[in-house]
């Protein structure tokens, strides 16, 4: 069988063998972030539906499940905002039935945690990963570009509310871009709404790869430890740098080849190598970070987007 909605499984350091669970079409979201390596947001919005189709996730999880080794965990992420399907708590609850083994992560961007439905929907999962880049109306505005009814002081208060009432771990993703959330105000903000939101851990992040708009600049490893020994919280990590991820377990060598061999015959986008190679965009992006990291491709900025072709020897 063909899985449309799944996508997967990938060892992960933090959740074991993950299967991922993509709930929304391609890049449905409630913010528009400068950064996304998925892309621009094609529908800016925050009406909830069931964008894709309940019984079709449940079918595939099925035919996945029985059909292959279980995995550690069944993760619902995407290229899109997942807490915008209506559906996703009946999703969590029947795997929560018929897999009771089976642990449940949702990364999320912790938007629509402030409306009780969502936080209800999401209160049987083990792990919830939201992230919060900015705590000052200014930087959500200019980084996350949010749809226009949201407010930066509400994700926040989700957040804190959601850490509340839920009972598993809430690891916090922070990600820090150069001239957009890192001057000191910001980074002010940022520690004090942290302080408020009591996470289990705290991932920080930065660029690795183009985002929406060009000239975006990373902060730096150094910069990102910096901060990291500034904020007194103990259960905070800097992510490694994209050159170290080809050592990890997850990485294969036959993706990245079969990359390379596709953009070796003509320049193509993140959306063109997904559809070519029958693999989700959020596999792809590790090795496009990592092949534009070594210097093996780069990057033109064209009407359609960011394609990637190979970067020849000068």
């Amino acid at each position: 069988m063909t899985y449309q909605y799944l996508f997967g499984p990938v060892p992960s350091r933090r959740l074991g063998i993950s299967l991922g669970v993509d709930l929304v079409p391609h890049k449905i979201c409630t913010l528009n972030c400068v950064y996304c390596e998925c892309g621009v947001t094609t529908e800016l919005t925050l009406e909830r539906r069931e964008y894709v189709p309940y019984g079709k996730v449940i079918k595939e999880l099925d035919d996945y499940l029985t059909n292959h080794p279980m995995p550690d965990y069944i993760t619902f992420s995407g290229s899109g905002e997942p807490t915008l399907n209506l559906r996703i708590g009946d999703v969590i609850l029947y795997i929560k039935g018929k897999y009771p083994k089976i642990k449940i992560a949702v990364l999320t961007n912790g938007t629509l945690l402030v409306n009780p439905e969502v936080c209800k929907s999401l209160m049987q999962a083990d792990v919830v990963l939201p992230s919060l880049d900015a705590a000052t109306r200014e930087a959500f505005l200019r980084l996350n570009r949010p749809q226009h009814d949201l407010d930066h002081k509400e994700h926040i208060e989700g957040l804190i509310c959601f850490r509340k009432e839920f009972e598993g771990k809430i690891w916090l993703e922070v990600f820090l871009l150069e001239g957009y959330n890192d001057n000191s105000e910001d980074l002010i903000a940022l520690k004090s709404a942290i302080e408020r939101i009591k996470p289990d851990s705290i991932q920080l992040n930065t660029l690795d790869r183009p985002g929406v708009l060009p000239g975006l600049t990373a902060v730096s490893f150094n910069r990102l430890n910096q901060i990291k020994d500034l904020w007194p919280f103990p259960n905070i990590e800097v992510i490694a740098p994209v050159s170290e991820r080809q050592t990890k377990k997850s990485f294969r060598k036959d993706i990245e080849n079969a990359v390379l061999e596709t953009i070796s015959r003509r320049p193509c986008t993140l959306t063109d190598l997904s559809h070519i190679l029958g693999i989700h965009e959020n596999e792809i992006n590790k090795y496009l970070s990592t092949l534009e990291a070594n210097g093996k491709i780069e990057t033109l900025n064209m009407g359609r987007g960011i394609f990637y072709k190979l970067k020849r020897c000068k």
